[in-house]
């Protein structure tokens, strides 16, 4: 179970409770009001806990749990302990993720202003906005309602933050528009000069970026990653994108909306990139190309020239998936021979 040290849980909820939340449908369940008090991974559940089964080389788990209730899919119900209570389900695990953020739902302000905090006169904080100690706010900033700025995290002049976002400790933010339900993680740089220069051999000039970094509504930002401003143009993240930790965007970049970008990708400047993209850990992505939407980057790839919708490529040059599981199996072909 979760330490109570760090997680604040709610409930209990009852069975109807979490049919209702989730669109699960009950089975095995004779008394709607039954209760379960917490949520936990099948393998160590008890009667009073609420699990899921979403992965079929867990089936033995599954089927020596001790949980009290799972969401399942219909097709492995009747594998299930003879008392467990089952949410059949096609999709376990959003359903699952659903009754977790009940139990545990996301932290919202508090409306305490530390003390030890710098805030400009001039900034406009919402209600209930939490600033931690030593947290720096700029001139003409503006917070929405809930918000909360963790400690020692710098918001700079002029950046606007919607309402229930949270800025973790030392994440810096300028030059910038944050929409709502935004996660910034802890040591995030958003809003930064861009990595433009006018090159040459008498010395390399360096161009001012007077864009913007743009976000939507429930982004993610995770710890250390980088977003820079745009030269000109804005850098543009989507609604409900996911930005995993270490992840660089560089300036002009524009992601759709339900992006999904793992840790250590590099985005150069000027791409674009359609709605629900994803793109694989440590993938590489030169400037300028247009990523269609649906298209998906294997991990350690890279990519220069444009994708279409819904391709998947691998590789460095990135190919079509095929092509480059082919060149894969033709050079261990090719080295076997010549042993």
């Amino acid at each position: 179970m979760a330490d109570p040290r760090f997680f604040h849980r709610k409930g209990p909820f009852s069975v109807k409770d979490i049919a209702e939340l989730t669109g699960a449908t009950p089975v095995n369940a004779p008394d709607a009001e039954r209760r379960f008090d917490d949520v936990a991974p099948l393998q160590i559940a008890d009667s009073t806990i609420l699990s899921f089964f979403d992965n079929r080389k867990y089936i033995d788990a599954f089927v020596g749990s001790h949980a009290g209730a799972c969401f399942v899919r219909p097709e492995f119900a009747d594998r299930a302990p003879q008392n467990m209570v089952l949410f059949t389900t096609d999709d376990p695990y959003r359903a699952y993720a659903k009754a977790a953020t009940a139990y545990y739902p996301f932290e919202t302000g508090n409306g305490v202003i530390s003390d030890r905090a710098v805030i400009d006169p001039s900034a406009k904080l919402g209600a209930g906005v939490q600033i931690d100690a030593c947290a720096v706010i700029g001139a003409n900033c503006e917070i929405g309602d809930g918000t909360i700025i963790a400690s020692n995290a710098v918001i700079g002049d002029g950046v606007i933050i919607g309402s229930g976002c949270k800025v973790g400790a030392g994440a810096t933010i300028s030059h910038s528009l944050i929409g709502n339900l935004c996660l910034i993680y802890p040591g995030a740089r958003i809003g930064q000069d861009g990595f433009g220069f006018a090159m040459g051999p008498q010395g390399h000039a360096k161009v001012p970026q007077l864009g913007r970094v743009v976000i939507g509504n429930d982004v993610e930002v995770g710890s250390n990653a980088t977003i820079d401003r745009g030269a000109g143009p804005d850098t543009v993240i989507g609604n409900g994108c996911r930005i995993d930790n270490l992840v660089q965007i560089g300036h002009n970049v524009e992601l759709g909306m339900g992006c999904v970008i793992v840790s250590q990708v590099g985005i150069s400047g000027s791409t674009k990139l359609g709605n629900f993209v994803v793109l694989a850990g440590q993938a590489g992505i030169t400037g300028h190309l247009e990523i269609g939407d649906g298209a998906k980057v294997a991990a350690q790839s890279g990519v220069m020239k444009n994708i279409g919708p819904g391709e998947t490529v691998g590789g460095s040059p990135a190919v079509p998936v095929m092509d480059y599981h082919k060149q894969t199996v033709a050079l261990s072909r090719l080295i076997r021979k010549k042993k």
